[in-house]
């Protein structure tokens, strides 16, 4: 079959998708994320909780399809990625798992018994199912950009060589509070839009409080990585076109080689940029109780921040501490020329379908959580 596409254009696209599909996932389910995080502390009383739970309940599951496709496109696209990353967080990908499942369970379950023991259980168990991921996301991003602990063998099968403890570094848990802060701040945009007061009130100054800590604690990621993180380089030459095989180049490690690639593209600072002043933009449009711009704003902040480290690392896609000659690139680490090229034909024609639908459902349920669907008979949490 001819492919009319050269195939390092395709790894290029692919590359490009996939960090789509992460920001995707983290502008939409992001929200649902931040909102179980903030619900113990943003509802006063069962009926408040409720509340909540309904203003997410009829878009999260749309919301999950983006986490769905970014780890099909990872296992199809990305092999080698998706094998070494489940191996090496085999257990932080157990525990998001865990707490995704934890997700439905706790929103079907939760109105099962008019018990207020049973309620904040499962009240608890939605928090959890939030914080979870929010952190151990950050983190993973934290640890690619450290260089994860693997390596291949004879059969090109990745052995992890690190232990789940050596990912809790002090980089990674400050990209991991990066993460839970920009979510809590985009949970809180959207639970000010959708819910009336005291219940908007609430989530206007917890999102003050943390579109400011969003700010803080992305600059110090920064600084971290500017002054004190080592990053990788191709020190060889690579074949773009050439089957993957991650073991023909050499990769070397220096300090400030991440930040190579935002002088050798110079659009690529708009990212940081993006997400640190999105996150200042958001605090003033909470303060300003100006509802739409606050969520754009919030938004915008996670789309810059989630793209920084794909920008700084680029052709990386996750480096090996271990062996640093055996990281894994977009030139080396993807499936098959025509295999990608299929996988493109099946994105140009569902993707505008999912968009498609989504922007509908938001349309369909725009406004605030209305007070009739408490009523018996009715369908709400």
């Amino acid at each position: 079959m001819h492919v009319p596409i050269d195939y390092d254009t395709l790894r290029v696209i692919w590359w490009a998708l996939l960090g789509i599909l992460l920001i995707g996932f983290a502008v939409f389910d992001g929200f649902d994320l931040g909102t179980a995080i903030l619900l113990p502390f943003l509802g006063r009383s069962d009926m408040e909780r409720r509340i909540l739970i309904n203003s997410i309940g009829p878009v999260w599951e749309g919301n999950q399809v983006w986490f769905i496709l970014g780890g099909g496109a990872s296992f199809a696209a990305w092999p080698p990625v998706y094998a070494a990353s489940f191996s090496g967080f085999y257990v932080a990908m157990f525990v998001t798992l865990l707490a995704l499942i934890l997700r439905p369970v706790a929103f079907k379950f939760r109105g099962k018994v008019d018990n207020a023991l049973w309620r904040s259980v499962w009240d608890w168990a939605l928090f959890f199912g939030g914080l979870a991921p929010a952190l151990i996301f950050g983190v993973a991003f934290g640890n690619l950009l450290q260089g994860v602990p693997f390596r291949f063998d004879a059969e090109l099968r990745a052995v992890y060589t690190g232990g789940f403890f050596q990912l809790l570094n002090p980089f990674a848990l400050l990209c991991g509070l990066v993460s839970v802060a920009m979510l809590v701040m985009h949970g809180a945009a959207y639970v000010q839009a959708k819910t009336i007061e005291p219940i908007a009130g609430r989530a206007r100054r917890a999102g003050m409080i943390a579109s400011i800590a969003t700010l803080a604690l992305f600059a110090l990621g920064g600084v971290y990585a500017y002054s004190l993180l080592d990053g990788y380089a191709i020190t060889s030459q690579i074949a773009a076109n050439a089957p993957s095989n991650p073991l023909r180049k050499t990769v070397e490690v220096a300090t400030g080689a991440w930040m190579r690639n935002y002088e050798r593209l110079p659009w690529s600072p708009a990212a940081p940029l993006l997400g640190l002043v999105g996150a200042l933009l958001a605090a003033m449009m909470f303060a300003l109780r100006r509802e739409v711009a606050a969520f754009v704003m919030s938004a915008a902040s996670v789309v810059g921040i989630v793209a920084t480290p794909g920008l700084a690392m680029f052709p990386f896609i996750m480096p090996s501490s271990s062996e640093p000659n055996a990281s894994l690139t977009a030139w080396d680490a993807s499936s098959s020329h025509l295999t990608l090229y299929v996988m493109l034909i099946a994105v140009v024609v569902f993707l505008p379908i999912v968009l498609a639908y989504t922007a509908w459902v938001y349309r369909v349920l725009r406004g605030k959580v209305p007070s009739h669907i408490f009523e018996p008979g009715g369908h709400a949490y």
